[in-house]
């Protein structure tokens, strides 16, 4: 819904930005109230790629004729559960002729046979699974797990800023550090930072990720807010600390906080202080404990979706029986 109102913000004289100075000078702050099914939103909660002073430019024009081809097909597939994001698929149902609501994915393969199906994954890199022996020696919900997704990249000083808040919480922590994770340059951090982490710090370059999150030591995840990996959590029923870098991170980092009620924003210039001050709220404070309960109930609606007669195996139920008899022939 957000990529087929980039054709609105055009209209209503938003998009093109006139100059650079719209990013740094509140504009990005601006509601925006007029999206069917989303609430409570800003500029800045749009995925990026509207913030753009030419519509010309690849992403903006591609992603925006893309969302406009949808209203021809002749349905949609989502990756997500009705009580989720019921507004916004409620609009959707109306403008669209059939829409299929049959995720999250990871709990609707736990009805798939054993078989080589399993063994697929969204992954663009090779795991380590000794992680999770190591998350094995830790106590429940007691571990930060890290992972920024697999192409988001920082600078080498952000890369510093998270590695010291991290450090400072005094809280265990899987991080994951992929060798490309920093921009135009190998991931390398001081000596000193791994003599403080010693005994409670494991770095690894990437990692089984759903087994990561559903291992009962992980009390909390920082993460991108990638689509995947926000529903990857909502599974496992971990609340998440999101810092979204681009595409439609930023949507689901606002709707974590504000309608979710499961997850804490960092501010994109991060800063070690407040990554150490969100991982203590999160591990031990009121607000932690309130959201770790919101992600609990989420998972249990997620469950129940993708049960047997669940609105979400029932809709893929129809999408096999539409498909099977031809609903889709033009």
């Amino acid at each position: 819904m957000a990529y087929l109102s980039f054709s609105e913000f055009i209209k209503r004289g938003i998009v093109p930005f006139k100059e650079e100075s719209f990013k740094d000078d509140g504009t990005l702050d601006t509601p925006i109230d007029w999206i069917p099914g989303m609430k409570n939103i800003r500029i800045k909660d749009i995925p990026s790629f509207v913030r753009t002073t030419d519509i010309n430019e690849i992403k903006f024009d591609f992603l925006k004729t893309e969302a406009q081809n949808c209203l021809n097909s002749s349905a949609i597939i989502f990756n997500t559960f009705d009580e989720f994001e019921y507004e916004v698929l409620q609009e959707i149902s109306a403008m669209f002729p059939r829409i299929y609501n049959i995720g999250p994915l990871p709990l609707l393969g736990r009805h798939v046979p054993n078989s080589q199906v399993k063994s697929l994954s969204s992954s663009l890199w090779k795991e380590d699974s000794k992680c999770l022996q190591w998350l094995d020696k830790w106590e429940s919900k007691s571990v930060v797990y890290v992972n920024y997704g697999s192409i988001t990249v920082m600078t080498e000083q952000h890369l510093k800023e998270f590695a010291w808040g991290l450090a400072n919480s005094k809280h265990s922590f899987l991080w994951i550090v992929r060798p490309d994770v920093v921009m135009g340059d190998s991931a390398i951090l001081p000596p000193e930072f791994f003599e403080e982490i010693k005994d409670r710090g494991l770095l690894v370059s990437w990692c089984p990720q759903e087994q990561v999150l559903a291992h009962p030591s992980i009390g909390v995840f920082l993460t991108h807010c990638g689509w995947n990996s926000t529903l990857e959590s909502i599974c496992a029923g971990v609340p998440i600390i999101c810092w979204p870098f681009f595409a439609e991170q930023q949507t689901n980092c606002r709707y974590a906080y504000t309608t979710w009620g499961i997850g804490m924003e960092v501010n994109h210039d991060v800063k070690r202080d407040e990554i150490e001050a969100l991982v203590k709220e999160m591990m031990d404070g009121d607000k932690g404990k309130a959201m770790r309960q919101k992600a609990q109930e989420w998972k249990m609606k997620a469950v129940e979706a993708t049960d047997i007669g669940g609105s979400s195996y029932q809709s893929f139920e129809r999408l096999i029986k539409d498909a099977l008899h031809g609903a889709y022939i033009v």
